[in-house]
């Protein structure tokens, strides 16, 4: 079953007079706990495919259906409830909150999302254990680690339980031996059910996906099975 389903995208951005294209008629189907890496140079495409599988992005042209809603007709209010609900995200720069603690961090998804501060706590403490920050949620970020940043991120993304965890580049901040942590972190999350999205441009972090998709100059260069995924 596909949870992700997106045929003639096309995304153009005009600068002055000129007309930029972005993408140029992308097709793509995911299916539920697939691990998929998109690649590219700057200027592929890969950032703006990126938006638009977020919901942070419409496109100029084609469809985009997501667990079965056709998101590609949705106003800025229902892209931002299903974002919420469907979608957890991971940022290279973690994208914290300084003053915040780690389990505040965390809980934040849970406040658009109707749960009571006594709800909010619980399901945090859960995401925080998942990635083995239980002995750190009262830490703020700057008392935290780059790695550790990094799993409150992954925690934040897990909490509303969606159907799909997007990461941009999100090992570009941390040091090869950290990478390969969080890299590990989401091999587990993938093993326990969650599609997983992964947007880089290092060939070694596109290496742990089970499927590749390659993009140059906003069309699809190549899309294959990766048969010997890095564990």
């Amino acid at each position: 079953m596909a949870v992700i389903e997106i045929e003639n995208i096309a995304r153009h951005f005009h600068v002055g007079n000129e007309t930029i294209k972005a993408l140029k008629k992308i097709d793509i189907s995911i299916k539920k706990n697939e691990f998929v890496a998109l690649m590219g140079q700057s200027g592929s495409g890969k950032s703006t495919l990126m938006n638009i599988l977020g919901c942070l992005d419409t496109p100029t042209n084609g469809k985009y259906h997501l667990a079965d809603k056709n998101v590609s007709l949705l106003n800025d209010n229902s892209l931002a409830e299903i974002r919420n609900k469907e979608i957890g995200f991971v940022f290279q720069s973690f994208n914290l909150l300084p003053k915040s603690t780690a389990l505040e961090n965390v809980m934040l998804p849970l406040i658009y999302s109707g749960f009571d501060k006594k709800e909010r706590r619980q399901k945090a403490l859960v995401a925080l254990e998942k990635v083995n920050l239980s002995d750190r949620v009262n830490h703020r970020p700057n008392e935290l680690s780059g790695g550790q940043r990094q799993r409150v991120a992954v925690a934040r993304a897990l909490v509303n339980n969606p159907s799909i965890i997007l990461a941009d580049e999100p090992t570009g901040n941390l040091d090869s031996a950290t990478s390969e942590e969080i890299m590990a972190l989401f091999q587990n999350i993938h093993k326990n059910g969650n599609t997983i999205i992964i947007v880089t441009h290092e060939e070694d972090i596109a290496q742990y996906a089970h499927r590749i998709i390659r993009l140059k100059d906003g069309e699809i260069e190549s899309d294959k099975v990766n048969k010997s995924p890095k564990q």
